[in-house]
């Protein structure tokens, strides 16, 4: 049996950890050439190493446009060719609080977040379109649907990525090139712990209590994990997803679609009474 991608060639920013990570093991299990690429030097030629000669990194800061044009160029020379984007790479340094969002933080998030993502288009569509043919998968969040699960900018930037996905999908689509988003939910990654500053064993125990914090914060009762992420851009790499473009998937075990059944039949317990005491 064949792979799902087999005689493809991706490209995946920020893939040296977490989703980005998780990604593109599962894209080399099903028979893709991979591009691994971030700012992670040591992470992103180990994970490369152990994937073997269908792999590749490439170190580049999505923030910089010339980062992104040498990076997919990297792919047309090594792979010969380039059929999948995923523009993983993502963070977030802007406040909480609107008044403690200065100039630099949102300048860097925004080229971070919406440029990395724009850039990464631009560079990969010329290859696309004469190959006529190709999938763009862009990370986006369910911070971009709803308000509360991320600070102020990241949200904005985020619904951005959705926005965006829709106007180049319409633009490129007489090409046979699709472009989709996915939007996240509580995924157990490193990203939430700052993890470049602590210890392989205090990011393990801290990877460990989000999972349990995780399992209690959406309908269905289980973890939101990279793999999660991962199979789901699968899906839009592959030719199963020919006919999908300017969609954006939402994968959060149900989280934005909004109360569950238990918070219903509290929140009437709680009209119940306050009806009993009037």
């Amino acid at each position: 049996m064949t792979g799902r991608l087999d005689g493809k060639v991706a490209v995946i920013t920020g893939s040296t950890s977490g989703i980005g990570a998780a990604t593109a093991q599962r894209f080399h299990e099903e028979g893709a050439k991979v591009v691994i690429s971030g700012r992670n030097r040591g992470k992103g030629a180990e994970l490369a190493a152990a994937l073997g000669a269908n792999a590749a990194f490439r170190a580049a800061d999505v923030v910089k446009e010339e980062d992104v044009a040498n990076l997919i160029a990297f792919a047309i020379d090594r792979f010969g060719r380039l059929d999948v984007l995923f523009n993983n790479a993502g963070d977030s340094t802007a406040g909480r609080a609107i008044e403690d969002i200065d100039t630099a933080a949102f300048h860097y998030d925004m080229n971070l977040l919406v440029g990395g993502v724009l850039f990464g288009m631009k560079h990969a569509m010329p290859h696309m379109r004469r190959q006529k043919s190709g999938s763009i998968i862009n990370n986006a969040s369910i911070a971009g649907h709803r308000h509360g699960y991320g600070p102020h900018v990241y949200n904005a930037a985020k619904a951005a990525v959705a926005h965006l996905t829709r106007s180049v999908a319409l633009e490129v689509a007489e090409h046979n090139v699709r472009v989709n988003a996915i939007s996240p939910g509580l995924i157990v990654t490193p990203i939430f712990l700052n993890a470049e500053q602590r210890s392989p064993a205090n990011v393990d125990r801290g990877l460990t209590a989000l999972a349990t914090q995780f399992a209690r914060s959406q309908a269905l009762p289980t973890t939101g994990m990279p793999v999660d992420i991962a199979n789901a851009a699968l899906y839009l790499a592959s030719d199963e997803s020919r006919f999908v473009t300017a969609h954006d998937l939402v994968v959060d075990g149900g989280m934005i679609a909004g109360r569950t059944m238990a918070e219903q039949h509290a929140w009437w317990a709680r009209m119940n009474e306050t009806f009993a005491a009037t």
